[in-house]
């Protein structure tokens, strides 16, 4: 099975054949017939919840950033970044871009982190962002921008692109052998936890100085608050126990409390999980990798290296911790949670719907609509469970021409709170404006998840849409990831 099994979506004309494929597929999908504009519309309708209050009900994901400079500060790539998200007409900005809390922390080496300048740099982000979003609405009413605080852990590259320097919790038996960690590598002491929290502790800080409403203590993606839900095998006060596994979280919270007053915290988390995958041997060719398939796991049994996931069989989802960890939030009164799913280094089908994968993934396994499905479904229980909590969706992108239609639905019937998009709005920033103004959506910029955004920050360029982006697609960059695909297919990868 390959995407040309999968009817692409950009050749359906009317929402209509949309509707009648997601019935034929029987694929739980709300979605609208009509879309609403201006106070009519569910996603421009306002949003309260204590002392939060959002525009609107679209959000712009957090985005790891690869165009900073080797010292963790911003470029102008990363300003007009910045600037296309104030542009999009959203009113809640989800971080804006993964910050790491310390150099060794960084998954690439241009990834923005607290430095020495940092408050003034992230001050001057924020205020570009406002200012082109005052320029493009017309208000600065209900925009709340937060910031996403991260530590790589496992996947931490801080200095060379093709360099990995892994920070981990715990030995991983799949995840080990691809990353070459041999079974004496040193796992993260009691200790450097606790410096990483402090760490946190000090971002959180700089982040209030630089005038933020909130941060994001990153929880998802296999980083390392996403690892330390799942430390089940660690010993010592961070793994083991539910109550161990979150120390980290709680720890960080407090600390935030004391130094940022006033600082309101919010988390993204991989709701749920499953075990890594790769490309199907039997279906791979060389430069083409096959449909995705889950690594053995039956000698695995019962499964303890995952959160969100049936031990007995990891490639299903079971929330019980997932429900228990946003009953702690509660706890926390943290009243912002994102929803995403696994990880884009080892299930990417998963964490994001693409019918074209990168460079390092495989082909969809299944209907890429099936996995839109299955994060919407997840968001809708466990905001069943947690009406007072502002919950924002993801996998969106993947939707391309009726996102709008099925956001809409999403947003009416109580799934979700706030529509999230990453993907779309490195080609189409303003999506949401558009949507909502009752425009007709730009067909030529809408992202069609060909995955170039991935494939070239691995490649090492910066960040950005090569093939819809005309800044990039035109770019000496854009050469390059041409180059590295034909040696990749050169080399058979």
């Amino acid at each position: 099975m390959n995407q040309n099994s999968f009817l692409r979506l950009g050749g359906m004309r009317d929402v209509e054949t949309f509707r009648n494929y997601l019935q034929a597929l029987h694929i739980s999908i709300p979605c609208d017939t009509k879309l609403l504009a201006g106070d009519a519309s569910p996603l421009g309708q306002p949003l309260h919840r204590g002392d939060v209050a959002v525009g609107n009900r679209f959000a712009i994901q957090p985005m790891e950033g690869w165009d900073g400079t080797a010292d963790g500060r911003p470029t102008e790539l990363t300003f007009r970044r910045w600037r296309r998200f104030g542009a999009s007409g959203a009113k809640l900005i989800w971080g804006g871009e993964a910050v790491a809390v310390c150099h060794e922390g960084r998954a690439n080496p241009n990834q923005l982190a607290i430095g020495p300048h940092a408050i003034a740099d992230l001050s001057r982000l924020r205020e570009a962002l406002i200012q082109e979003h005052e320029r493009s609405v017309g208000s600065v009413a209900g925009l709340v921008i937060g910031l996403q605080l991260t530590h790589s852990g496992r996947y931490s590259r801080p200095n060379s692109h093709d360099r990995p320097e892994p920070r981990i919790l715990y030995h991983h038996p799949i995840l080990d052998k691809r990353l070459g960690i041999t079974d004496d590598y040193p796992l993260l002491a009691d200790r450097e936890i606790k410096q990483i929290i402090e760490d946190f502790h000090r971002a959180a800080r700089v982040t209030h100085q630089a005038g933020f409403d909130f941060v994001d203590i990153k929880h998802c993606h296999g980083y390392l608050g996403h690892e330390l839900l799942s430390a089940h095998t660690r010993p010592g006060d961070y793994g083991g126990s539910f109550e161990n596994r979150t120390r980290f979280l709680r720890e960080v919270v407090t600390g935030v409390r004391s130094l940022a007053p006033g600082l309101n915290i919010g988390v993204r988390l991989s709701a749920f999980d499953t075990v890594p995958f790769k490309p199907d041997p039997q279906s791979s060719v060389p430069g083409k990798p096959g449909r995705g398939v889950p690594e053995s796991f039956k000698a695995l049994l019962p499964y303890r290296w995952g959160f969100g996931l049936n031990a007995a069989n990891p490639i299903e989802p079971d929330l019980t911790e997932p429900i228990q960890f946003l009953s702690l939030l509660s706890d926390l009164d943290i009243k912002l949670v994102n929803f995403s799913a696994g990880s884009p280094y080892y299930n990417p089908h998963l964490q994001r719907p693409a019918l074209y994968p990168p460079s390092d993934g495989y082909q969809p396994p299944g209907e890429p609509l099936l996995g839109v499905a299955q994060q919407m479904q997840v968001a809708r229980a466990l905001k069943e469970h947690f009406p007072h909590l502002i919950t924002v969706g993801s996998a969106y992108t993947y939707l391309q021409e009726f996102l709008p239609h099925v956001a809409q639905a999403a947003v009416r019937e109580g799934w979700v709170d706030c529509v999230g998009l990453g993907r779309m709005v490195l080609s189409y920033p303003t999506l949401p404006l558009d949507v909502i103004s009752g425009r007709v959506m730009q067909r030529k910029h809408i992202c069609r998840t060909f995955s170039d955004c991935t494939t070239a920050p691995r490649a090492g360029l910066p960040s950005g849409c090569y093939p819809l982006d005309a800044y990039y697609r035109e770019s000496d960059e854009a050469a390059q990831l041409k180059q590295s695909k034909q040696r990749r297919t050169d080399k058979g990868e």
